[in-house]
């Protein structure tokens, strides 16, 4: 079975992987290290014990598996990286300047070398020529989906604010400046998932490998939401900065997120049966030769 990852980047993966754990984990059990309102602060821990616990094993794991030939571990480590450039991000721009900063930018400096140097060096077709059977039309139409609902959902807050007399005035308690998920998910990641979902449309290998590690990316962040809404609620239960029904939301898309992700991952017994009939056929010529 062909390495899907190089060794030199089967570290780097591993480097991610280390420097996320101690920034979760300092994160989430350091006392008083967080500065902000309760709320925000509790919701930091909440991501934190996702990226611990989740994140964390998924992409050491998924690179343990790739580098020994493992389409899927492959697809997991990605994902599991694209989750933790995500709230990087937040722990630096959604939690004041605290004694944990730089621990901060050397989780988000070697979580971004990774994805660059795991798509300059990954041959998409190894993963895409692995999943024959794969509904990529429907994926790539629930993929758009969630683009345009998500869209929509932050632009009822964007746009009435933009006009409002005191446009921030939806940041009230949460100790922020401007809110980074709208910055990072109307920037990059929405675009970037609606030109996934029309590479994935037209089954381009790119496409593919891209749509799996959004797919394991989307399933951790609706858990990972729903855990930091809750932490948040719990630790101030009268902010409107995070609410038990989103709790319930994300549960709710982090189940649905199952089925393609189900889909995407199903074993192909039929292409498994002729592998393994060309492989038996090769062998049958070397001993012959």
């Amino acid at each position: 079975m062909p390495k899907l990852l190089p060794p030199a980047l089967a570290r780097l993966l591993a480097a991610s992987a280390v420097a996320n754990a101690a920034a979760a984990g300092l994160t989430l059990l350091v006392p008083d290290v967080l500065t902000g309102p309760a709320v925000m602060n509790g919701s930091a821990r909440g991501t934190s014990l996702v990226m611990l616990v989740a994140g964390v094993p998924l992409v050491a794991t998924g690179a343990w598996l790739a580098a020994r030939g493992w389409w899927r571990g492959l697809v997991v480590a990605l994902g599991g990286l694209a989750y933790f450039a995500y709230n990087d991000v937040m722990l630096l721009f959604a939690t004041p300047f605290n004694r944990l900063f730089l621990v901060y930018v050397i989780a988000g400096s070697t979580t971004l070398f990774a994805i660059v140097a795991a798509f300059r060096t990954v041959d998409p077709r190894v993963v895409a020529d692995r999943v024959p059977r794969l509904p990529a039309r429907a994926i790539g139409a629930y993929a758009m989906t969630i683009v345009a609902l998500n869209t929509l959902i932050w632009l009822r807050t964007v746009v009435p604010a933009t006009f409002a007399e005191r446009p921030g005035s939806f940041l009230d308690g949460a100790g922020i400046a401007t809110n980074p998920v709208f910055v990072q998910d109307l920037v990059f990641w929405l675009p970037g998932a609606a030109a996934m979902a029309v590479m994935l449309w037209r089954r381009q290998p790119l496409g593919i490998l891209l749509g799996g590690t959004w797919l394991v990316y989307g399933l951790l962040e609706s858990v990972g939401v729903a855990t930091d809404q809750w932490f948040g609620t719990t630790a101030d239960p009268t902010s409107s900065q995070a609410s038990m029904e989103a709790v319930a939301l994300f549960v709710v898309l982090a189940v649905v997120g199952l089925v393609p992700l189900w889909f995407f991952f199903r074993p192909d017994r039929l292409a498994a049966t002729q592998r393994d009939g060309r492989a038996g056929a090769e062998r049958s010529g070397a001993l012959a030769g």
